[in-house]
């Protein structure tokens, strides 16, 4: 089924009641209630290119590589991949005909704000805001730290660098960095990088496993790559550990939202933001099952990977299967392709931020919702983003499996808030009004599908990952989660349940009134670009 077939539903179907496509993008952003502030300067693929390059099979696969190698081993790596891009093509359509009827950076929130109950839709919105925000920023943190972690290989291997966890964070702080200032004062650069990076992911993958498949004299088997199980957890149950196992995949398959969150900056968005979901998702299933098959066929010693000097396994893979000119030039392909991804998550993660910010639901909204004059960019949000992302990762300089529980936040983030959503539709049924883009007569099965997915997974990743649990290994996930979710409660019931998304509330009056004056003087002096 291709994304045409999807969007123009059952055959023969009609939708009476969907969305008109007759009205501009700015129109239909002022329909549901926003100005347009923000520059439209990207285009379908533009849109696709963001979400495509946040997924990054070859940062989300290679930098849990080691974790699928200790959590089941080479039959998870490859079946568990299969399995989990599966069911994620179903959470992203489902999402996706959502995204086609209501095309705001808002995303999520505004769509759960736009099908809950009249009564308790703020409180469906806030609540599906903070855990967006929550996994942003921690899809970020991880994307980045993964970034530095192979950095940190290359240089020990060139240059000797001794890889520490205090050298690993600051390699991550810099990074951040990097990105922050890209996205602050390069935003023209940022648009271009993130369509490059495409064709950098697609030629590398294609590249890598074409050297992994030629050059090494020896490859393992079939029987090895497709059954092999390995338990390094502690754990004795099979079943658990094969559970566990999937979060290499799912982490990977995250941050395709990133779309939607483009879509105000997107033109023609009620169609390019929901083909940017779907198509990310599917070209990554094929990318990540490609490049996957290739590293775990051409391992050379497994323990030998596994227990590498860089602590990196796909590192050492490289260096064993290819020799070490080779293996360092390829290295430096995927890190690349990090970068490119931690970049893009800097982009999506501030539109969340800004979006959140500008209906007051983040502590100090005024100053996170600002958009530069030059560049028309939240930049204040695009530091936040990083300075979260920071903040999840220092544990790391504690905590062993500090990585794998960023991930799990990532993912339980994220997914949740994914989730809600495609739950609010579905409760209600035919009553909902369809953008151009929509599912036909499987919008309920796919949606159905989708949300017992995403309840499987959040208790999934909360358990432990490792045994005997203690200090140093436990999975902190449920602790960020709670203290997140805690925070917003209790300023949920303390105040904002009297203004949040509240029209006639004094507070958003006041918004209103200086979103007013933003368009009048956007109006008065035309588009500023950078």
């Amino acid at each position: 089924m291709t994304d045409d077939d999807i969007a123009r539903g059952a055959a023969g179907a009609s939708a009476p009641d969907s969305v008109s496509v007759s009205v501009s993008d700015e129109e239909r952003l002022a329909q549901l209630g926003y100005t347009q502030v923000l520059a439209r300067r990207m285009s379908a693929f533009s849109n696709y290119a963001v979400s495509f390059t946040i997924i990054s099979v070859l940062s989300g696969c290679m930098t849990l590589y080691l974790f699928g190698m200790n959590t089941g081993g080479p039959a998870v790596i490859t079946w568990g991949w299969v399995a989990v891009g599966l069911m994620t093509l179903f959470v992203g359509l489902a999402m996706a005909e959502i995204c086609s009827a209501y095309p705001t950076s808002a995303g999520l929130y505004f769509w759960a704000h736009r099908l809950a109950p009249a009564r308790s839709a703020a409180a469906w919105a806030w609540f599906t805001g903070w855990f967006n925000v929550l996994g942003q920023v921690a899809v970020t943190a991880g994307i980045d730290f993964g970034a530095a972690s192979f950095l940190a290989a290359y240089l020990n291997l060139e240059f000797g660098f001794e890889v520490t966890p205090a050298r690993t964070i600051l390699l991550f702080a810099a990074i951040l960095l990097l990105h922050g200032l890209l996205n602050t004062f390069g935003v023209r650069i940022v648009g271009l990088l993130n369509s490059v990076s495409v064709w950098w992911h697609v030629v590398g993958v294609i590249v890598i496993v074409g050297a992994l498949v030629v050059v090494p004299d020896s490859h393992q088997s079939a029987s090895f790559v497709f059954t092999e199980f390995v338990n390094e957890t502690g754990w004795t149950s099979g079943l658990y550990v094969v559970l566990l196992g999937l979060l290499m995949a799912q982490y990977t398959f995250t941050g395709y939202d990133a779309s939607a969150h483009m879509t105000e900056e997107t033109h023609d968005a009620s169609t390019a933001g929901p083909k940017g979901i779907v198509q990310s998702i599917w070209t990554s299933w094929v990318a990540g099952f490609v490049l996957l098959l290739g590293f775990t066929f051409a391992i050379q010693s497994y323990d030998g990977a596994r227990e590498s000097a860089t602590g990196v396994p796909p590192a050492q893979i490289l260096l064993d299967a290819l020799g070490a000119t080779g293996g360092k030039l390829l290295l430096l392909v995927i890190i690349g392709a990090q970068l490119f991804c931690g970049m893009a998550s800097v982009t999506a993660n501030s539109r969340m931020i800004y979006a959140f910010s500008r209906d007051g639901a983040l502590p100090f909204s005024h100053v996170w919702h600002t958009v530069s004059p030059r560049t028309r960019t939240p930049v204040a949000a695009v530091w936040l983003a990083a300075g979260g992302a920071l903040v999840l990762g220092l544990p790391y300089l504690i905590n062993v499996t500090a990585y794998a529980a960023v991930t799990s936040i990532a993912v339980i983030g994220l997914y949740i808030a994914y989730v809600i959503p495609t739950l609010l539709r579905l409760r209600k049924g035919e009553a909902f009004e369809r953008g151009p883009w929509h599912l036909g007569r499987w919008s309920r099965a796919i949606g159905v599908v989708a949300v017992i997915w995403v309840f499987v997974i959040t208790v999934l990743f909360m358990l432990p990952q490792l045994s005997p649990v203690t200090w140093e290994n436990f999975n902190y996930a449920p602790v960020a989660v709670l203290v997140v979710l805690g925070f917003a409660a209790i300023w949920w019931a303390a105040s904002a349940r009297h203004w949040f998304l509240n029209p006639e509330h004094e507070r958003s009056v006041a918004r209103a009134a200086r979103a007013a004056r933003v368009a009048a003087r956007k109006g008065a002096a035309g588009p500023i670009e950078p």
